[in-house]
């Protein structure tokens, strides 16, 4: 991983622009730009073969000062501990900008889940929670599923927690099947949120997103729910979609329930009747007027952002855009609905969850869908205004207004 590109480096930058756009001094970086805890564990797993494999883990809890921690957990070859840090970073500027009372952490595993059996994984992750469980909870941090984890993964995650207590804990992980305590609505809620904001913005910039075109980079559960939200509730047309082994174009449109189905059959996008391969690069740079990068880190740069023609960049993914290239997109009057605005929804949902498990009652998917509705178009609001004060592109606007609500807090409890 090169320095330029080190998810945490990156995100240690935005974090400066913003202190420094606030009039904050460097004791508030500082306090804010390292996580205030790390753990690393080593996992050693019996295999389907009888051979023992170690794995690497992490939990990271980046900062609590206004609730338990909240975030997902991994399970990636190439994860790496910066990745981890970022990404609990971004959580903790999530959870401030759409003002729920959670801080950031994140989780991962270096491990291959498409080549372990589903016992493997079983095994792998009950043995994850057996290292971490004294620092998570319902009251100090609750994991989610990510990338390459799922509501079986929670479901085994949360089992061990409640044998290690010796009562059901339903509330140490959200992201659970409905029968264990998951929430109606959370699916699909990371892409659903990101739809609410992509609404908003188009109709600030005066787009019908009926008839819109759309490319998706990055077609896994979030890009796969996106296709289908914006087709089925707003009439988009979506002309472009790619995955890990590239990705298929069609102008007058791809329909989103038999792509859906292909890649589940075929495990790739590639090869779809009807369509045109396009690569990922090309992709990126298609004059469409959404274009969601829905996969991981860093694939917008200083390189390529200047041949975006996307009127709109909604970023499903984390830190799909850095630094040099928020410039020149802003400069180029694209408009960038910042990562930890534009996803929040999954883990507005996922809050949602733990309220629910709280209280044992639990809401309808009508309720589910209005609450993040609400929550997201405010949160967009808080920050297009801003945006539009200073005159800053949307990802300094988002920082300001989510840094404000983290530093006030801090002050208030005396941290800074």
């Amino acid at each position: 991983m090169t320095e330029e590109l080190n998810p945490f480096k990156i995100a240690q930058e935005q974090l400066k622009i913003a202190c420094d756009a606030l009039g904050y001094d460097d004791s508030v970086y500082g306090a804010l730009s390292e996580p205030k805890r790390l753990l690393t564990v080593s996992l050693t797993v019996r295999m389907d073969d009888g051979v023992f494999k170690t794995f690497k883990g992490f939990r990271c809890q980046y900062n609590d000062v206004r609730g338990p921690c909240k975030g997902g957990i991994r399970y990636h070859p190439d994860e790496t501990v910066d990745t981890v840090k970022a990404l609990a970073a971004w959580m903790t500027w999530k959870c401030a900008v759409v003002d729920i009372p959670l801080g950031g952490g994140k989780g991962g595993i270096i491990c291959n889940p498409k080549e372990m059996s589903d016992m493997e994984i079983e095994r792998l992750s009950r043995a994850y929670i057996d290292e971490i469980a004294r620092i998570i909870g319902p009251t100090k941090d609750v994991p989610a599923p990510d990338v390459y984890t799922n509501p079986q993964i929670m479901a085994w995650m949360m089992d061990e927690y409640s044998q290690i207590m010796g009562y059901n804990v339903p509330g140490v992980i959200t992201g659970k099947p409905i029968e264990l305590g998951g929430s109606l609505g959370r699916g699909d809620a990371t892409a659903r949120g990101c739809v609410y904001t992509t609404r908003e913005a188009a109709k600030e910039l005066g787009i019908d997103l009926k008839g819109a075109t759309v490319a998706i980079q990055g077609f896994g559960n979030a890009g796969q729910h996106l296709a289908n939200l914006m087709h089925r509730l707003h009439g988009s047309k979506i002309v472009a979609v790619s995955d890990s082994k590239g990705g298929v174009l069609n102008m007058n449109g791809l329909e989103p329930h038999d792509l859906i189905d292909w890649k589940t059959k075929n495990k790739q996008v590639k090869g779809f009747p009807g369509s045109e391969e396009i690569s990922n690069a090309d992709l990126l740079e298609m004059d469409v007027d959404v274009l969601f990068p829905a996969a991981l880190e860093n694939v917008i740069t200083g390189e390529n952002a200047g041949n975006i023609k996307a009127k709109i960049i909604s970023e499903a993914a984390n830190g799909p855009t850095t630094p040099d290239a928020d410039d020149i997109l802003y400069k180029n009057n694209v408009f960038v609905i910042a990562d930890f605005l534009c996803n929040a929804g999954g883990v507005t949902v996922s809050y949602f969850e733990t309220v629910q498990n709280t209280y044992n009652y639990y809401w309808d998917e009508k309720e589910v869908h209005e609450k993040l509705d609400k929550k997201m178009t405010k949160a967009f609001y808080d920050v297009l205004t801003l945006s539009k004060k200073n005159k800053i592109h949307m990802r300094t606007a988002a920082y300001m207004v989510a840094l404000e609500r983290v530093v006030q807090a801090m002050r208030l409890r005396g941290w800074v």
